[in-house]
């Protein structure tokens, strides 16, 4: 057992310890990054979500696929101040903003869904910032049927 150790030399060890680079190393450290193509979507679909507690507006393209999106509370809005006409407001203006310099938006068709106060206040912004409104639609859910009655009082 003693006589199957094996001694090296400094050569054998400079040798070993730097091993080859692979094209495969080389490759992956050049590459440069590709930058994503910029989409040029002139109309699509605004999609306004205004419930008491907040205000989501998410613009699309004609096929529903998300662009931009803000919310109130993503302004900075805490609390009940996110429910409220100015916080839907602010929020319209950074996604419409947002929507006009990445991708050019100019037309949209507008989905109001839910019964908040920034229902008019963001379809007001798209006007003031010269995105021309071809349509508006209410899509809230209504109930049928509604929910499960009380039990009948026993006298």
């Amino acid at each position: 057992m003693a006589d199957d150790t094996t001694t090296t030399t400094p050569e054998e060890v400079k040798a070993t310890s730097t091993a080859p680079t692979t094209d495969t190393d080389t490759a992956k450290k050049a590459a440069p990054k590709r930058r994503k193509a910029k989409r040029s979507v002139p109309s699509g679909q605004v999609h306004v979500l205004a419930t008491f507690n907040n205000t989501i507006i998410t613009f699309t393209d004609p096929k529903g696929n998300v662009l931009t999106y803000s919310s109130a509370g993503a302004c900075g809005f805490r609390g009940s101040k996110k429910g409220t006409a100015y916080a839907a407001q602010v929020a319209a203006e950074r996604a419409a903003t947002a929507a006009k310099q990445q991708y050019g938006f100019s037309k949209a068709e507008v989905f109001i869904k839910g019964i908040g106060l920034g229902r008019d206040a963001a379809v007001r912004v798209l006007a003031g910032q010269d995105i021309q409104v071809e349509s508006i639609r209410d899509v809230t859910g209504v109930p049928h049927g509604g929910v499960r009655p009380r039990k009948a009082r026993r006298i």
